[in-house]
Order: structure tokens, then sequence, then C-alpha cells
């Protein structure tokens, strides 16, 4: 479909807008004209050439957002050896497998992962790809978000310090850190678009503290600086990681990020699970943002994020699916709801409302990746739409369907990017799926011992 395809959506059940005023609008109807919301109102009426969508039975939400994934791992889930292990121990026993990707794996598996997480409401996500094994190109995951239709913000990862020099991955997986930043340069100078309403934006994104150099980390945030795109990062994912810290820069995470430039409204770590208070009012004051990661930090035994104290202190907070080897699935309406219950269970009932944890999965992600025109449901913002039907089991006996957290579908039936329809009842519009996933299976045997 074309970037000007012309919708009109009636009657919807509820509108779920997440605007400035948090306005939850009953029987209204959306207009859709050259990738923005047009016009919203009751008893709209058609104009020539719009195609007619009801959604009596839907809530409407923004499209969600992803702010933290590693595509790549949809060809690696549930691998034996790391289904138990923490993640020093998880990381050692993947790298192997890893190694042996390439073009058509990285591919492939980015593909499939955003088919999954399209199907589950999202529009617009984040990705993290930190090895280039074999010829593999982060090129190859934007071709994929170019074949489903996407808003994709991939970042190029990177790690250069392998275990003959102290680090955690295999030599054979490192980079030289001039031909880290000369490739970051190659691929923002031909693929980031800056523009509002921008498809594609790539970011910077050394792997972590304890897989690069310490003069990689402030070089990558100077050349992202001059180039004017966004710093992203692995930061105080658990306990081992402040072990980690501790032994080697002889401080917590955050203040090796603050003296190495990344803090600020361009930066965005994921995890944060083991922020401690000063470090939370490190990143409240500098407006850096949080992928937060629930359901692999639980798979892992990472810890429970202080999601609930950084919103209070004003930390900017997305959910994030991480990568599906460690959680291992993509599915990001079941990650707002895991982060409202983790939340619930480290302080109490009334510590998250499912419309928070949802305002968080579209807005708040739209936040930290610095899209003002995404993550809402206004006019004049981009027409990024998951419409749920609330007609099913899953929201029978219901007596608030918005509260789709609580009791709904965990999975679109119609998604919108850009104006463009990428899911119609619940199916792909854009690929054959089917194939990409036979495919996906074939290369996973393949690497299989």
């Amino acid at each position: 479909m074309s970037a000007n395809s012309r919708y009109l959506i009636k009657s919807a059940q509820t509108i779920l807008t997440m605007d400035d005023t948090r306005r939850e609008l009953a029987g209204q109807d959306i207009r859709i004209r050259d990738g923005v919301v047009a016009e919203i109102g009751p008893d709209l009426v058609a104009a020539d050439g719009e195609e007619v969508v009801f959604a009596q039975d839907c809530v409407i939400t923004p499209g969600l957002v992803n702010t933290h994934h590693h595509l790549y791992q949809t060809l690696t889930r549930a691998v034996l050896g790391g289904q138990d292990a923490l993640l020093f121990g998880w990381l050692k026993t993947l790298y192997p497998i890893w190694s042996r990707f390439g073009p058509e794996e990285m591919y492939v598996s980015a593909q499939v992962g955003l088919a999954e997480l399209a199907l589950s409401g999202c529009t617009l996500t984040s990705d993290h790809l930190y090895l280039y094994p074999n010829g593999a190109r982060l090129d190859d995951t934007i071709a994929a978000a170019q074949s489903l239709g996407m808003r994709f913000h991939p970042t190029r990862g990177a790690m250069s310090i392998g275990e003959s020099d102290g680090g955690l991955p295999p030599d054979a997986l490192v980079e030289r850190e001039d031909a880290i930043l000369k490739d970051a340069i190659r691929l923002i100078d031909t693929h980031h678009d800056a523009a509002e309403g921008s498809m594609l934006r790539v970011g910077v994104a050394p792997c972590s503290p304890f897989s690069v150099s310490r003069e990689l980390m402030r070089d990558a945030a100077l050349l992202a600086r001059d180039k004017g795109v966004m710093l992203h990062t692995h930061l105080a994912e658990n306990e081992e990681d402040i072990a980690y810290s501790l032994e080697n820069f002889g401080c917590r995470p955050g203040q090796y990020a603050e003296e190495l430039g990344w803090v600020g409204e361009d930066v965005w770590h994921a995890h944060c699970v083991k922020l401690d208070a000063s470090e939370i009012a490190l990143f409240a004051r500098t407006k850096t943002g949080v992928a937060h990661c629930p359901c692999s930090n639980c798979r892992l035994g990472s810890g429970i994020a202080p999601v609930r104290a950084m919103r209070d202190a004003g930390v900017p907070v997305g959910l994030g699916v991480d990568g599906s080897a460690s959680n291992d699935a993509g599915n990001l309406v079941l990650e707002a709801r895991q982060a409202m219950l983790l939340q619930r269970v480290a302080n109490g009932a009334d510590a998250m409302s499912a419309r928070e944890a949802l305002e968080i999965a579209t807005r708040g992600g739209a936040e930290v990746l610095g899209r003002p025109d995404c993550g809402q449901i206004a006019v004049g913002k981009r027409a990024d739409l998951a419409l749920w039907d609330v007609s099913g089991i899953e929201s029978a006996g219901s007596w608030d369907p918005a509260a789709i957290l609580l009791a709904g579908p965990t999975t679109v039936r119609d998604l919108f990017v850009e104006g463009r329809q990428i899911v119609r009842d619940g199916q792909i519009t854009t690929i054959d799926l089917q194939s990409a996933i036979q495919r996906q299976n074939q290369l996973a045997r393949a690497l299989a011992p």
C-alpha cells in the first residue's frame, strides 16, 4: 500500500488517545490521510477514495513502542544449556551459536521477530545489533523492517573486548574500534532520516560496559552527538553487572555513564534493574531514558527494576521485549502487562494501573526514542494505530474493556503504521509470514548441534 492510503475508522468502542489530556473517547471516528491522523470526532463522513474500517467492537490505542530488542535472537529461542542460566553464563552459551550467523540469518530472524511484534500491536521498534559475523550487517535488519513496513530505529551495536583481553565475548565476535566507528558513520549517512514522520532512524550502541573499552564508549558518544543521533547500551542489568563495574571501573554504572557522556535526552539505557537512588536522581535530572524489559529480567533472574521510583522521579521509561533468546517471546502487550504486575508485586496492588502501563508502552516509549510525533492519537500525529477486538473470550465479562492489560486480547485485529494497514483481521499483509517461519525453522535446525 502507498504512504498516501486513506482510511476512515468508524465507531470505535473506545479510543485511548494518550494525548496531552489522556482523553478516552467513545463511539468516535478517526480519519487517516497522508500518514497522519487528520481528524477525530463523531459521525465523520467518508470522503471519496477513503476505505472505511468498522471498529464498533474495538478498543483503539496508539501503536505500541518497543525500546529494546535483539531481533537476531528470534532464531535462538529456548536454547538448550541457556534456559536456566544467569546473564553472563547465558551469554557464554549463546555466543558460539551466534558466531555462525550470516546475512540470511539476520534478515529472516528480524523479519519473523518484527512480524511477531506487529501482531502484538507494535508499530515502532528499536533494535540493538552488536555482533556481525560472516558478513552480516545492520543493513540486513533494515531490509527486513522495510519489507514489513515497520517504523524502525536500528542501532549500530558493537563489541571490542574479547576473552583474551578480559571481556566476556569470544575474540571471534569482537571488532576493531576504528572499524566500528567507520561503519556507524556509513550507516547514519546512508540510512538515518531525522525528519518528522521518519520510518528509519539509526542510533549508536556499544553493547555494554563489559564488552567495549572506555575509549569506545566516549568516542561513540562524541560521534552520535556530531551526527545528531541517539545513544543506547545495556546498563546495571543485574548484580554481576554491578560487581563488574565496581571491580573494573571503581564506580557504579550510573557514575561510569555520566563520566563518559552517556546521560541526556539523547541517551537511553536498557534494563537498569539495579539503579540506586542516586542513579535514578541522575537520570531524572538529565532526562536519560530507560528501556524496561520485565519478562527478560524475570527469565534471567535479574530482578525487578525500580520503575515506580523512576517514574515518580521523572525518568523517561519505555518498554522493551529484549531478545527472544532471553524472553523467549516478542509480544509487547504481554510485556506491558508484566510490567504492571511486577510493580504490584514489589510495591503493592495500587503501584501501577493498567492504563499507566499502557501509557509506558505507547507514549512513554515514543518519548524515550525522541519521537513526539508518535505514541499518541491526536490530529497531526503519525497514524500508528492498534485496533484490539474486545468482543472475544478474553474480554467477556469485563466491566472496563479499555483496561485491555487486565482482560483483553494479546493479538491485534488491525494495525496501521504511517497510515498503511500492515495487519488486517489478525494477519500480516506485507509479507508471506508462513514462508518466513518455515525458513526460520530450517535455519534454526541448521544451527543446532
